[in-house]
Formats: C-alpha cells, structure tokens, sequence
C-alpha cells in the first residue's frame, strides 16, 4: 500500500486539534487534504525526501572459496519414497 501521508515542516505554529498547536521547526506528518490549506496559508512546506544512502559493494570473493561455496550451498537431490 502506498504511504498516504508526506511529511512538512511547519513555518508558522497552528492549532494541532486537542488544545495543542504546533511550533515553528516542527515536523508533520499530514494527508494532502489535510495539507492543502496550511501550504495555500504558507503555514508548513514539504520537506524534501530523504535521500537513500547507497549500499556498500559487496566484497569480491576467490574462486576457489565461491567454488566451495557453491558447493555447500547445493541442495541435497530429493529422493523418491517408495512404499509396498
């Protein structure tokens, strides 16, 4: 399922709901719906995606040891049952 909501960073503090508000620096997690208004009154911005860090290289392995790797990681043949 895709994630439904973004997150912004509040520029300007508004009432949260339950007597709370928010402040300036804050960051919310908001549906568009619930967005729209705070971005049109420039109370809140989207706040950029994080970027993904890459994934270090896996490291190269001897042949000789990717050989008897291979070798070990081999599954046993399956073998018939037979009954009489």
């Amino acid at each position: 399922m895709a994630k439904q909501t973004k997150r912004y960073q509040v520029l300007r503090g508004y009432p949260a709901g339950g007597g709370h508000w928010t402040k300036k620096g804050d960051i919310v997690e908001l549906m568009d719906v619930q967005a729209l208004a705070l971005v049109q009154a420039g109370r809140i911005v989207l706040e950029p995606e994080p970027e993904p860090e890459p994934e270090p290289e896996p490291e190269p392995v001897a042949e000789a040891d990717a050989a008897i790797t291979e070798a070990e990681a081999a599954p046993a043949p399956a073998t018939k049952k037979t009954t009489k």
